[in-house]
């Protein structure tokens, strides 16, 4: 199916756009939900990260096949897939009983989260596949409508923290799950009615060596992808939060400073066209940005954790601090990736693109939440920072070698200002 324009695209853009921030914010509050909620109960950090486990895992299977769903049967059925899992990931969740052993609750749990995580990344992966449908051809207006998106739906994660904690504290893990299904009742109503039935539609890949056949641009990018966001989830899902909390903040200033991060973190996202340099070809410049981010996102993260290794007096401040810098390098980063995994893909078939790249991003959400738990049980919040640094190494290894096209030329070293 070709591309929208005009005002046609730009109400598409906007449709999907309204519909992927009512699911993230469910997805945001249902994650501070399950954290304070079961942290609240006893469970240990490694156990917290098990909660999450199979949502992330199951982000990888749902991003791969999402995209081939999405191209043969259009992006409005992903949606609303999509949107049905999440509700009824959030019904089941809500039937846990304070009754059942720890152990069949952490199944039940695990499992629902599971169905969650599918949810999350099929309509991510659809969300993502439409503005390549309806930018239309300039890159310019591919970037900006890529960076508002993903900047306004990390800043609506934001605001989902923060609503999570609230809701538990002011109704309950139960209720507050039935008001967030609630919700999201109200959004699959609005996608069924306005996204177009047939959108995003086209030929599907026959067979799985026609599926895996990226350019080289799209496969260094997955792998870059991954080891972007296993740095960030080392420390973001149980490490920190579980770190601050230990120095004395109670759940409400946890989640919010995880809520304050993650809204700046997506207005920074939003504002990344306006705070690197473009070129005409989508490319030129914008690769030699990411390897410049890459490199300071890195730098940032090594100094956060020699400072960590030393416990100066206040250290819950220093942390503070430098997760704020480094969260202004990260969600740069993270901005242009988006953008390029666009640039790079294939308009025929966006979404298996797209889904391709995404279920490289879940994968690295599963190593660093599987991390997080890990290493700070292991060695607290230093061991937590160096793993974080170690991948953040591995990806400005990796985005070092982004071709400046879709053929073989690849740039050695950073040469532009970002």
């Amino acid at each position: 199916m070709t591309a929208a324009s005009g005002s046609n695209g730009l109400r598409s853009y906007l449709t999907v756009t309204a519909a992927y921030w009512g699911f993230t914010l469910s997805d945001g509050a249902l994650r501070m939900l399950v954290l304070l909620h079961f942290y609240k109960l006893g469970y240990s950090p490694f156990s917290l990260a098990l909660l999450f486990l199979l949502y992330e895992a199951a982000g990888v299977v749902a991003n791969l096949v999402g995209g081939w769903l999405a191209t043969r049967y259009g992006i409005q059925r992903m949606l609303l897939t999509g949107l049905c899992l999440q509700v009824t990931g959030l019904l089941m969740l809500s039937a846990l009983s304070p009754e059942w052993t720890v152990a069949t609750s952490l199944v039940w749990v695990v499992l629902a989260q599971g169905i969650c995580g599918v949810a999350k990344d099929l309509t991510k992966t659809a969300s993502k596949s439409a503005i390549k449908l309806t930018a239309g051809a300039g890159a310019g207006q591919l970037f900006r409508w890529v960076a508002w998106f993903t900047g306004s739906k990390n800043a609506m994660k934001g605001v989902g923290f923060f609503l999570g904690g609230a809701l538990l504290e002011s109704f309950g893990f139960q209720l507050g799950l039935w008001l967030i299904a609630s919700g999201l009742g109200l959004v699959f109503v609005g996608v069924l009615t306005l996204v177009p039935r047939l959108m995003g539609k086209s030929r599907a890949s026959a067979s799985a060596r026609e599926f895996f056949a990226r350019n080289r641009g799209v496969n260094l990018l997955a792998a870059a992808r991954v080891a972007l966001f296993g740095a960030r989830d080392v420390w973001f899902v149980v490490g920190v939060p579980v770190f601050l909390y230990s120095q004395g903040w109670g759940f409400t200033g946890v989640g919010t400073f995880l809520a304050a991060w993650t809204i700046g973190y997506g207005v920074v996202q939003a504002a990344t066209p306006h705070l690197v340099r473009r070129s005409e070809d989508g490319l030129r410049d914008e690769v030699p940005g990411a390897i410049w981010w890459s490199a300071t996102a890195m730098l940032l993260t090594a100094v956060l954790t020699a400072i960590a290794a030393l416990q100066p007096a206040a250290l819950e401040w220093w942390v503070v601090g430098g997760l704020v810098l480094f969260g202004l390098a990260f969600a740069i980063n993270s901005s242009l990736h988006s953008y390029l995994i666009l640039a790079y893909a294939g308009s025929e078939k966006a979404a298996e693109d797209v889904g391709f790249y995404y279920s490289a991003n879940a994968l690295g959400r599963f190593i660093g939440t599987l991390l997080s738990g890990l290493l700070y049980q292991w060695g607290g919040l230093t061991v937590t920072l160096g793993g974080s640094t170690l991948m953040l190494l591995a990806c400005w290894l990796v985005v070092r070698k982004l071709p400046l096209d879709n053929g073989e030329k690849a740039i050695a070293s950073p040469s532009a200002n970002a």
